[in-house]
């Protein structure tokens, strides 16, 4: 009995200590998959993180700035055109005019001077650019119209400020040579209205006022032309 038992004990503890041993392999091996699955789940959701987090800033950083740059230099440009001291011409729209006959009459020295006035009756200033055309037509029709423009004698861009003035002398002859001296004074074209056109504008037709500024004035004109002086404030 004793010699048959003391194998069988042997072997029950021999097995015993195998099952120990492989126990103890199995939980390394199921600790150190765990600390693999650990850090690899911890290595994934942190660049998982970085990653959108980077994205999204430099999409926002560059969405942004862009469009504020674009706005800017359309507000820029806009404010540049509009307040960049561009004035606008002086046309039949933003002024008045008047034509006044001279005070006197021709002579040898010195022609008659008709004077002719823009007014800006607009609220802004405006300028005069180019030659201003004058137009003078008889009354009675017979004879042909004649003009006369400032395109050589002063065209140069002139400013008005809103409300003010410019002049320009119409020189011209009313002294008829050919015709007896009661006839003197008795040009082949007397208009009492006249067509001023300003530079690039549709012309208007105003009466001629006399000298002192009152109606009934009459541009006698003796020849077949006349000269527009250059504007000036006066």
């Amino acid at each position: 009995m004793r010699t048959t038992t003391r194998p069988a004990l042997l072997a029950v503890g021999a097995v015993a200590t195998l099952a120990l041993s492989l126990t103890a392999c199995n939980d390394g091996s199921g600790t150190q998959d765990s600390a693999v699955g650990t850090s690899a789940s911890s290595a994934a959701p942190s660049g998982a993180t970085s990653a959108p987090a980077s994205a999204p800033a430099a999409h926002s950083a560059s969405a942004p700035s862009g469009g504020r740059t674009s706005t800017s230099g359309g507000g820029n440009s806009s404010s540049g055109i509009g307040g960049g001291g561009v004035t606008a011409a002086c046309t039949t729209k933003n002024t008045s005019v008047t034509f006044l006959q001279s005070s006197g009459h021709a002579s040898d020295a010195q022609p008659a001077a008709a004077t002719l006035k823009i007014t800006n009756s607009s609220g802004a200033p405006c300028t005069i650019v180019g030659p201003t055309t004058v137009v003078a037509d008889d009354d009675q029709g017979k004879a042909s119209p004649v003009s006369g423009d400032n395109s050589k004698d002063g065209s140069d861009a002139v400013d008005v400020p809103a409300g003010a003035a410019v002049v320009a002398d119409v020189l011209y002859n009313d002294v008829n040579s050919e015709g007896t001296t009661s006839a003197r004074y008795t040009c082949p074209v007397l208009a009492s209205h006249v067509k001023v056109a300003l530079p690039k504008d549709v012309g208007t037709t105003v009466n001629v006022m006399k000298a002192n500024g009152s109606p009934g004035g009459v541009f006698s004109v003796c020849g077949t032309d006349f000269k527009v002086g250059a504007f000036a404030a006066r």
